[in-house]
């Protein structure tokens, strides 16, 4: 039989395995972040240097039936206006509640981590790789 000595280690290694686990992921997505960064400031000093030009960024609610200003100035990454890169490099999800307050006064989006891979984990056909996105805004 195991003592309640056991069953307390066993929790204590399990807690640590899963801290442990927790930390790799974090550190894996801030690298993914950080190579996805560099990878969109170069896009943004080449699109600013021989275009396409920035648009007016407009985000969408999320039952995709209104459509807010924003205060943003950018690319869209896909084809259905979901996210996009603005002039300053960052990333944004352009998603926003439905409100009457966001139909008159528009929304401000939060910038996001970027990741390399759009829509990973979504249904097949829906992600994209970050750099085959750039480089479809780029060719216009």
């Amino acid at each position: 039989m195991s003592s309640p000595d056991d069953a307390a280690r066993w929790r204590d290694e399990r807690r640590a395995a899963a801290a442990a686990h927790a930390d790799a992921l974090t550190r894996r997505q801030q690298a993914e972040s950080q190579r996805a960064r560099a990878l969109i400031a170069d896009f943004v000093r080449t699109a600013l240097a021989t275009g396409p030009e920035p648009v007016e960024l407009r985000a969408r609610s999320y039952d995709g039936r209104a459509r807010y200003r924003t205060p943003l100035r950018g690319w869209y990454l896909r084809r259905d206006e979901s996210v996009a890169v603005d002039t300053a490099g960052e990333f944004y999800v352009l998603r926003a509640p439905s409100s009457l307050a966001a139909r008159l006064r528009g929304v401000t989006p939060e910038p996001s981590d970027p990741p390399l891979v759009l829509g990973a984990g979504g249904k097949d056909g829906e992600s994209l790789d970050l750099t085959q996105a750039l480089a479809r805004v780029l060719e216009g």
